[in-house]
């Protein structure tokens, strides 16, 4: 369920409120709302309001997708807490060494590939298939299709 306004909030903001002080695209926050990270409720004459919480949300998501996590995945972690509460110190220490793991196996494919790179390119003959050093044989064609030799632990 998408995060929701706090039950007795007031100070509710409109969206060029949120974008201006999120530092976000209006079309972004809109975005975030049709995919059930954040919600709005709607005023008497339909125009979308916020709850002063929602920019914490929207700065722990876009701090999540710089480091490359999935929109899907940082839904489902805000789904975990009360809708539209506030984020305790805890609860984000809970969040971010969640996803630290997740960013430590990341980094260290990301840190192999780096590293293996030159030797994978560096011999010219630029074959994922033939090549003697990296694939001999095709052998990594039997495990399936896409970057086998990524996918290792």
């Amino acid at each position: 369920m998408a995060q929701e306004i706090a039950e007795g909030s007031t100070a509710l903001l409109s969206v060029g409120v949120i974008a201006r002080r999120s530092g976000v695209a209006v079309s972004t926050i809109h975005f975030y709302e049709s995919k059930g990270l954040i919600s709005s409720v709607r005023t008497e004459g339909n125009q979308r309001r916020y709850a002063p919480v929602l920019l914490r949300y929207i700065a722990i998501i876009k701090v999540a997708q710089r480091t490359g996590i999935p929109l899907e995945e940082i839904r489902e972690a805000l789904r975990r807490y009360p809708p539209g509460s506030k984020l305790t110190a805890g609860q984000w220490k809970t969040l971010a060494s969640e996803w630290r793991v997740d960013l430590d196996q990341r980094i260290q494919k990301l840190t192999r590939l780096r590293d293996e790179l030159d030797q994978c390119i560096g011999c010219g003959c630029l074959s994922l298939e033939e090549c003697p050093l990296r694939n001999p044989g095709d052998a990594l064609g039997a495990k399936g299709p896409g970057a086998q030799i990524l996918n290792r632990p």
